[in-house]
């Protein structure tokens, strides 16, 4: 029998770094495992996790995407995509079980915004495995509102969700979303596309879902897609997450497992020193050095710089950017702000199907001017920046976040407390989490559905900046990081490991 786990990514980094280090943890394990990626992102794939024993890389040829037209649909050329993939994998598994010694993998692991090619998986039988790239605890918000109905919170009501932690009760404003459509590709739930009404129905063929989360009352998405599904593997750990991963486990009836965060080997050896992504991560394009950034966080003290960054694929609206501008100015405190090319531009997802001739180039917001006039006090790095490095600093006081996972799971790791400012889907829940589950960190706003002003930035940087306590729970909670990889994530993937066995036995 086969002893080989296949695992299907989807695209962008947030998605494929954890499945890399997933599928790492699973060849330790005595597994062959092979990651799926398409041609076009073969050079997202760091030469190093080729060379890791029992890991293989297979890629799946995909011509390159055309440059977007204006006016043209986003989504076509999505799908077009995913009907390669589809085919891809359909023909390398039809190709396995036609050779002389069939040799199928013994299970699939597949992110959850790909869950659609469980289809092909089944034509042969394999089993699958759904794999969740952000926490449990958005997961299990998402399928509690859905069971709760919680439509009819009036203002000032707190609602409990059952099963779930009491602080994690609702209020109106969490029944609110932001009013504009976020730059930047979709987020890992459903809905409709930026620029859609709820009424968009997607064209027929294989691809993902769109936008999310869900509204309150509407079933997530990825609750039928795990329906056929032998297991869930969610990028988390118990101690930052067990009664989410407990909720989850008691409504889904099948094992689910947190085997996160899935950071690079080098994050868990160096919990107290200093990181150099250079020698973690590709190196993009960026008007800085991290050399440069070293020296710039070695003149400022001890826990006083905020670190401003919104991650590669979404940010602020070309509004809310000037108020950002504004309140860092007036601040008077040490930043370093990440700004991304494209900063603030709606429209197609830019690296969602690989790297475009181009892309590099969009035009976005920039606050021209303020680097003359903050002086020293601020850094702000265009495109590329060291993240490890920053938040591994200990000048480093503060995140002002979009709380992503992977950025939220960073900085928690190395206690760096957060103003939180989501932009779409699972950030909400995480932000939440951050602020009201384990209290590190503050929201930016009360009320997310109206745009952020300077007023509401300027008092979220003193309240956080300000706040000693803050800091200080945000180091504690770290400690939980500090021996390694958490010991409950490894048994957990020793529990996933002899659960495969027995499906091979």
């Amino acid at each position: 029998m086969s002893r080989e786990i296949w695992a299907v990514p989807f695209f962008g980094q947030g998605h494929l770094l954890p499945t890399m280090e997933l599928c790492k943890h699973i060849a330790s394990r005595d597994f062959k495992t092979t990651l799926l990626i398409s041609s076009n992102l073969s050079s997202s794939v760091p030469s190093s996790f080729r060379h890791v024993p029992l890991l293989h890389v297979l890629e799946i040829p995909s011509p390159p995407p055309p440059p977007p037209q204006p006016g043209s649909d986003p989504m076509h050329q999505h799908r077009r995509h995913h009907g390669n993939l589809a085919l891809g994998l359909e023909n390398l598994l039809s190709a396995r079980a036609k050779s002389p010694n069939p040799e199928l993998p013994v299970c699939a692991i597949l992110d959850v915004m790909m869950s659609w090619s469980a289809e092909v998986f089944q034509k042969f039988n394999v089993p699958t495995v759904a794999f969740f790239t952000s926490g449990a605890c958005s997961a299990a918000i998402e399928h509690a509102m859905w069971k709760a109905h919680p439509l009819d919170i009036q203002p000032g009501e707190v609602r409990l969700l059952p099963g779930l932690p009491e602080n994690m009760a609702l209020t109106q404003s969490d029944l609110k979303q932001r009013p504009h459509g976020p730059p930047g590709p979709p987020p890992p739930t459903g809905g409709a596309p930026p620029g859609r009404g709820a009424d968009f129905h997607p064209p027929p063929g294989p691809g993902p879902k769109m936008m999310g989360p869900p509204k309150p009352g509407q079933q997530p998405p990825w609750v039928e897609e795990v329906k056929n599904t032998i297991a869930l593997l969610i990028n988390t750990c118990d101690d930052l997450e067990r009664p989410f991963i407990s909720y989850l486990t008691h409504q889904v009836g099948k094992p689910v497992w947190g085997v996160g965060p899935l950071l690079p080997q080098q994050y868990w050896q160096s919990s107290r020193s200093l990181l150099h992504d250079r020698e973690i991560r590709t190196n993009r394009r960026s008007n800085v050095t991290e050399d440069e950034v070293i020296k710039w966080l070695e003149s400022k003290p001890r826990a006083s710089v905020l670190y401003v960054s919104f991650g590669s694929e979404v940010g602020p609206t070309m509004e809310e950017y000037p108020h950002l501008a504004d309140a860092l100015e007036a601040s008077s405190r040490p930043f370093i702000w990440v700004i991304q090319p494209g900063a603030g531009r709606s429209g197609p997802p830019r690296q969602l199907l690989g790297n475009q001739p181009g892309s590099e180039e969009e035009e976005g917001y920039f606050p021209q001017g303020l680097d003359e006039r903050v002086g020293d006090t601020g850094l702000i790095i265009r495109g590329w920046a060291p993240q490890l490095l920053i938040l591994s600093h200990p000048s480093t006081g503060g995140f002002l976040s979009h709380c992503g996972w992977n950025s939220t799971v960073e900085a928690i790791g190395r206690g760096v407390p957060f103003l939180v400012w989501p932009i779409r889907g699972d950030q909400y829940y995480n932000g939440k989490l951050v602020a009201v589950h384990l209290k590190v960190g503050y929201m930016v706003s009360d009320d997310l559905s109206e745009p952020i002003t300077k007023e509401d930035i300027g008092k979220g940087i003193e309240k956080l900046m300000g706040d000693e306590d803050v800091k200080e729970r945000a180091l504690l909670l770290s400690t939980e990081f500090q021996h390694g990889f958490p010991a409950s994530s490894v048994a957990a993937l020793d529990a996933f490991r002899d659960f495969i066995k027995q499906i091979v036995a």
